[in-house]
């Protein structure tokens, strides 16, 4: 049966069974009762005079609890807690819940995916003995913890003089054109290789991402000038450029030539030797003709020859049969003086060559019947 149950005994689970049932417990009597339990359990005296030493304990209590709870903690997961024991490093906790008892160990949280930059700029001598304004930045994030908070007294600030050591000495190795221009890539490859050393070197724990060079250029006292030569060297490439497309587009062509000629003077030489040959062998059939009637062959040889020769004159020469003399047509003369003013003006046509041509054949028909009527008279 329950205590607060009708009929029973209704005794105060609180220990204020003899109290009225007028109202709710007594708290100062309540605090009493647990004040002689606890007095009781820990020897501090009687439970009936609620003296003793009560209050400490409940202090101690309450501070154990609080101790403990004070060295709980949370570990993200992106960070790595370093964790010191009386001052020397004890472990490196990763993600998750942990706990440490507080005054004795010191906990260190250190983030390690964030992407952190870092901007170095200055004039810095190149190998030419020129000056040129640079500026770097670097992509950076921890790589080991315990490096990172126990190696060096400011990782950050050893990252910065590490950077311009490294820069200064890749800028130095190299010329005015070349970091401005031809070689930027280079230079961030070994700045960056560099510095990674220089780190290692130090035990920073710092591992670099990326290194950028945004900006290099001259002085800007010499700006006007270093434009200048700039642009001329742009210009003599330029230039370069244009006469080597010169030259790719003459070269073939003059080489296309050059072997054409080389191939017409083969043609030419096969051409001649095989006509040589022909002629010798032609030479020697005529010869063979000429030792069988030799009156005939030269004769043929003769008149072959004085046609090959006449073939090409404008001059008629007409041995008129019966008769000593040769008669001599020039028929160009003949066909400048019928031609009309038109035709002298517009050039000989054939109308007026065939006409002088009939006049020429009726004029040798006519000497050569007068030819033979004087021979039959006679």
């Amino acid at each position: 049966m329950a205590w607060n149950e009708p009929g029973g005994n209704n005794k105060d689970p609180w220990g204020g069974g003899n109290r009225k049932n007028d109202g709710p417990p007594d708290l100062d009597e309540l605090f009493r009762k647990i004040q002689q339990k606890l007095g009781g359990l820990f020897g501090g005296g009687s439970p009936g005079t609620g003296t003793g030493n009560f209050p400490w304990m409940l202090i101690i209590v309450l501070g154990a609890l609080i101790y403990a709870g004070l060295g709980i903690y949370q570990v993200n997961a992106n960070e790595a807690a370093v964790v010191l024991r009386l001052g020397k490093y004890h472990t490196t906790e990763s993600a998750g819940l942990h706990w440490n008892p507080p005054l004795i160990d010191s906990v260190t949280k250190v983030n390690m995916t964030e992407v952190r930059t870092e901007r170095t700029t200055g004039q810095m001598l190149t190998e030419d003995a020129n000056i040129v304004e640079v500026v770097l930045t670097v992509q950076w994030q921890v790589g080991d913890a315990e490096s990172y908070v126990l190696r060096v007294r400011d990782p950050v600030k050893s990252l910065q003089e590490a950077t311009d050591s490294a820069l200064r000495h890749v800028v130095g190795s190299l010329t005015l054109n070349g970091v401005i221009s031809q070689n930027r890539t280079q230079v961030s490859t070994d700045t960056q290789q560099r510095l990674q050393e220089y780190l290692d070197l130090y035990q920073t724990g710092i591992l670099i991402d990326v290194v950028n060079l945004t900006e290099a250029q001259a002085p800007r006292e010499v700006q006007d000038a270093f434009d200048d030569v700039t642009k001329a060297r742009e210009d003599e490439v330029r230039l370069q450029n244009e006469a080597q497309a010169y030259a790719n587009q003459v070269i073939p062509v003059a080489r296309g030539q050059a072997q054409r000629m080389i191939e017409e003077a083969e043609g030419y030489k096969a051409r001649v030797v095989e006509s040589a040959r022909g002629e010798a062998v032609r030479f020697e059939k005529l010869l063979a003709e000429y030792e069988r009637a030799p009156e005939v062959t030269r004769e043929r040889l003769y008149l072959d020859a004085l046609q090959e020769v006449m073939s090409g004159t404008s001059k008629v020469m007409v041995d008129v049969e019966g008769g000593n003399n040769i008669m001599y047509l020039p028929l160009d003369k003949l066909a400048q003086e019928s031609a009309t003013p038109a035709a002298q003006r517009q050039g000989t046509s054939p109308v007026v060559v065939e006409e002088v041509y009939q006049r020429v054949v009726e004029r040798l028909r006519n000497d050569a019947a007068n030819s033979r009527r004087s021979q039959t008279v006679r």
